[in-house]
């Protein structure tokens, strides 16, 4: 016997697009000549707002909504972006118009908010890189501009060329010239650049110690208050940034509670078994120790809140502010290892936190002592101090101050030139010279002299050195000098360089 086939019933039309409608991801609405809608699915309704038999693009922005009508009117296809208010959120719509033989049009609304917050992201992550790359650029060169106009206004007020009021003048000169400096370790911060000296960090031990030093910096109005997860964690971290990191975002937070509050303080820890987003990153597993930084001050409005970390972005402008304290707080966190994240409602205080990996590891025990290495054959110390470097300004006062300081000096702009100083001199004492320089760069001078004055102390100076650089340098038995530099601080460094080593060779 033969089956029998039942031959299902092909939809109507109207029962095809109903379900076309239905199904569809994207809002989907079919609109008659005056624009109103005739036919919608859910998804239309619920982003545009707008009610069956009402205008489609009633929900929409003016703007918007203005485009598609005379869109409409044309008979012309159309697609306009489309953000609504805050209200609900900011929502970002992509609502394209397409129109129909017979008078009408469809009209399709896309949301596109997801999609757009990725782009913003990622847009403001190529800003911020273009800005830490332009800042550690001109770290250098504009250190160097600084340690001459710092170096000069000393020497003038060290000789007593100044007199009634231009010590004033030179005072303010050399405050100057430190807040530039201030600026700019301020921006290789934000960029990650700067030179950290990390070491192992009791966290509550540190948090009390700021907080000894913010009750003289808060106002008597603000309550501050810690609360410290026993037993305390330890971390790696540079404990001089990370008191950075404490007392900028509490005075930030004091400047969000003009009429008082409570500052809160929190230690803790947190164990990530898989990656989650925090803010704009992604914090991969693993042991933290958290610190969190509340306040009950006035919130920060959402359409601030994802640029708190741009540089020189602020909104106490009037009051001095420069943009870079959370940008420089952030940079330091994550050259740190850490991460950072930040919630905040208006009228509901902010809270900051902050997530450091964990050192659950033990302090390396020193080893026995060694026996000490043969100490090589050098000639008798000298007076004489090689000066190299390629910025004519801070090269001359260098000099002037090292000479006044009772040690002869031969200066040069380049490693090609102290090197044919250097030909009939049988003895030196101490080398100082830039990082970099045009040609041979300063650790590579300071190698090639030592194979021919065995055990000679070196000192270099930079207005930008990398960690990386910097303990490359502290392994060498080179000592580092970051510009901008008090003259007399180079004077007093070459003074104890030379000073060890005589005494090592009496």
């Amino acid at each position: 016997m033969m089956p029998r086939w039942r031959w299902a019933r092909a939809p109507s039309a109207a029962g095809l697009a109903d379900a076309l409608f239905a199904d569809a991801v994207d809002g989907v609405a079919a609109l008659d000549r005056d624009g109103r809608v005739r036919r919608a699915n859910a998804q239309f309704f619920g982003l545009t707002g707008a009610v069956a038999g009402g205008l489609a693009w009633a929900g929409l922005p003016e703007a918007a909504g203005a485009a598609i009508e005379a869109s409409l009117r044309a008979g012309r296809m159309a697609t306009v972006p489309a953000v609504l208010g805050q209200a609900r959120g900011r929502q970002v719509l992509s609502v394209s118009l397409l129109p129909v033989r017979r008078g009408g049009a469809l009209l399709r609304v896309v949301d596109r908010t997801h999609a757009q917050d990725v782009e913003d992201q990622l847009g403001q992550g190529q800003r911020l890189r273009a800005v830490g790359e332009l800042a550690g650029g001109i770290a250098h060169d504009f250190n160097n501009l600084l340690t001459a106009i710092l170096g000069a206004a000393e020497d003038m007020r060290a000789r007593g060329a100044a007199c009634g009021g231009d010590g004033e003048d030179l005072a303010q000169i050399c405050a100057s010239a430190r807040r530039g400096a201030d600026l700019v370790r301020q921006l290789l911060a934000f960029s990650r650049q700067q030179t950290l000296q990390p070491r192992v960090v009791e966290l509550n031990e540190a948090i009390r110690t700021a907080a000894g030093l913010l009750g003289r910096l808060l106002d008597g109005r603000v309550k501050l208050v810690l609360v410290l997860e026993e037993p305390g964690r330890r971390v790696r971290i540079d404990p001089t940034q990370l008191d950075q990191v404490l007392i900028n975002l509490a005075m930030n937070a004091g400047h969000a509670m003009p009429e008082g509050g409570t500052l809160t303080i929190t230690s803790g820890r947190q164990l990530l078994l898989r990656a989650e987003q925090r803010g704009g990153e992604l914090v991969p597993p693993g042991r933290y120790a958290l610190i969190s930084v509340r306040d009950t001050g006035t919130g920060i409005p959402a359409e601030i809140l994802p640029r708190i970390f741009e540089p020189f972005f602020t909104t106490r402008r009037e009051s001095g502010g420069t943009g870079l304290g959370l940008s420089m707080v952030h940079g330091i966190v994550r050259q740190s290892g850490g991460y950072m994240a930040v919630e905040s409602q208006p009228g509901a205080g902010t809270v900051f936190t902050i997530l450091l990996p964990r050192h659950e590891a033990e302090e390396a025990v020193a080893p026995g002592v060694p026996e000490p290495a043969p100490v090589p054959t050098v000639p008798p110390p000298s007076r004489m101090v090689l000066l190299v470097d390629d910025e004519a300004p801070v090269r001359r006062l260098a000099a002037r101050v090292l000479r006044r300081a009772g040690w002869e000096v031969m200066d040069a702009g380049c490693a090609e030139d102290a090197e044919a100083l250097l030909a009939d001199v049988p003895a030196l004492g101490c080398v100082v010279s830039d990082v970099i320089m045009p040609g041979v760069d300063g650790p590579s001078l300071v190698r090639g002299l030592r194979q021919r004055f065995p055990g000679l102390p070196a000192i270099l100076m930079s207005g930008y050195a990398d960690a990386a650089l910097r303990e490359s340098l502290a392994a060498a038995d080179i000592l580092f000098l970051a510009k901008p530099f008090a003259m007399a601080e180079l004077a007093r460094l070459v003074g104890d360089v030379m000073a060890v080593r005589e005494d090592a060779e009496a």
